[in-house]
């Protein structure tokens, strides 16, 4: 599934000559039951996850791949040497990490896919994978995890959700804490207890910025740009947007979503149909950002664009306490000193 944000790019194939072949071979090795030997420790390792599903490993995986917004967020709260792969957006065209990725050290950690749609099935096997982890944006969805090889993928370990999606931003945030804890990671180390400070302060920091703004008439919009069309989101579906709502940011909801529930599609021409004082606009590397987007008259008449006030949106944050502190802090600074476009 590609984020409902963007339009879904057409599929890759994901296994190079002799995959498949290579894959079978592991597969009967390992009895088809799940991957590497188990990992030492006593007690077992059990997590029942945001689909419901329960899953019981033998010990504490000690051999993880997980979506990069997933490891980033672990990694943040000290999971680190257990994850050995990632996939998903992880490094940019000239070799830098992506976005995404985080404070998350790239080098070293095997990419079994930088894009939608591509997992190397035989660089997976070759991990002896205990344990796959990944954000989950539409219910009972794994991201990123190709749907006409996911039997194969979950053939080789188990895979484990954490809904994304239409809940407020402090549960993910939350469950990955309570995930990396399960790890192994403390969650009572300095570093860790002085983020989830950090954004507990960001949080009514932004409650106040959004009081006062509101009470000015400033109206927010998160959006998206592709080449053919401008997608205004809803925040009653985006994780972070539930929560800017909750806290009191007056975002301007559309009136005709989508059916999967996360935006309205807007040709260019109508583009602005909901005048804004602030954009918030999709950051990640797939979506048109205001360079991208100068050449459209449409984009340059939009109120919001003409007065200076669109700022990055990170519609994939990262769901641990450092990761989005930041992003609470940046919007509260925005929106206090935003004026009337319009």
């Amino acid at each position: 599934m590609q984020h409902p944000q963007i339009p879904r790019p057409s599929r890759r194939a994901v296994l190079a000559t002799g995959g498949a072949a290579a894959l079978g071979t592991f597969l009967g090795a390992c009895g088809g039951d799940g991957g590497s030997e188990p990992s030492g420790g006593a007690g077992g390792w059990t997590w029942t996850d945001d689909r419901g599903q329960k899953i019981s490993l033998k010990a504490r995986p000690r051999r993880i791949v997980a979506y990069v917004g997933a490891a980033a967020a672990l990694y943040d709260y000290g999971v680190d040497r257990q994850i050995v792969g990632v996939y998903g957006p992880t490094r940019l065209k000239d070799g830098r990490p992506d976005p995404q990725a985080g404070d998350l050290p790239v080098a070293g950690r095997t990419v079994i896919g930088n894009a939608y749609g591509e997992f190397n099935l035989e660089k997976y096997a070759g991990l002896r994978p205990e344990l796959l982890i990944d954000n989950m944006f539409m219910a009972g969805q794994l991201f990123y995890v190709p749907a006409e090889s996911k039997d194969k993928i979950f053939a080789l370990a188990p895979g484990l959700g954490v809904s994304t999606g239409a809940v407020a931003l402090p549960k993910p945030v939350e469950r990955y804490a309570a995930l990396a804890a399960s790890l192994g990671a403390d969650l009572n180390a300095p570093k860790a207890v002085q983020a989830k400070a950090r954004f507990e302060k960001a949080a009514e920091t932004l409650r106040a910025a959004a009081t006062e703004a509101a009470g000015r008439g400033i109206k927010v919009l998160a959006a998206s740009g592709s080449p053919d069309l401008f997608y205004a989101s809803n925040p009653a579906k985006n994780t972070d947007l539930i929560y800017f709502k909750e806290l009191g940011v007056p975002l301007i909801v559309p009136n005709k979503i989508s059916k999967d529930g996360y935006f309205e599609e807007l040709s260019w021409e109508n583009a602005g149909k909901y005048p804004a004082d602030v954009i918030i606009l999709d950051s990640r590397t797939q979506a048109l950002q205001p360079k991208d987007l100068a050449g459209k008259p449409a984009w340059r008449d939009l109120p919001a664009v003409k007065a200076g006030q669109v700022v990055p949106w990170q519609a994939e944050p990262r769901f641990s306490y450092a990761g989005c502190a930041p992003i609470l802090e940046d919007l509260a600074k925005t929106i206090r000193s935003a004026k009337k476009a319009g």
